[in-house]
C-alpha cells in the first residue's frame, strides 16, 4: 500500500495542533505565509511519516488528507 499525505496550504491556519500531535516530528510550521497571512504546516521530514493520520484527525480546518493510492507496479 502506498499513501499520499497532502496539506492544503490555503486552508491551514497554522494553529500547530498537527505539529504537536505528530509522533515522528514530521510536521513544522512554514516560514512563508499563505495568501491569508497564516504560516501553514508542511512536511519537514516526509521520509519519517508513518501515515498514522493523527494530524488529519486533529486538524480543525480539515486541511490535511492522507489517501491510499494505487501502486502502479502491482497492476
Amino acid at each position: 500500500m502506498a499513501y499520499l499525505h497532502t496539506i492544503d496550504r490555503e486552508r491551514c491556519k497554522g494553529c500547530g495542533l498537527c505539529v504537536a500531535v505528530c509522533p515522528k516530528d514530521v510536521l513544522e510550521l512554514d516560514r512563508e505565509a499563505n495568501t491569508k497571512g497564516y504560516f501553514p504546516a508542511h512536511q519537514a521530514r516526509p521520509q519519517d511519516c508513518i501515515f498514522c493520520a493523527m494530524c488529519g484527525v486533529m486538524c480543525p480546518d480539515v486541511a490535511i488528507r492522507i489517501e491510499e493510492v494505487q501502486d502502479e507496479s502491482a497492476a
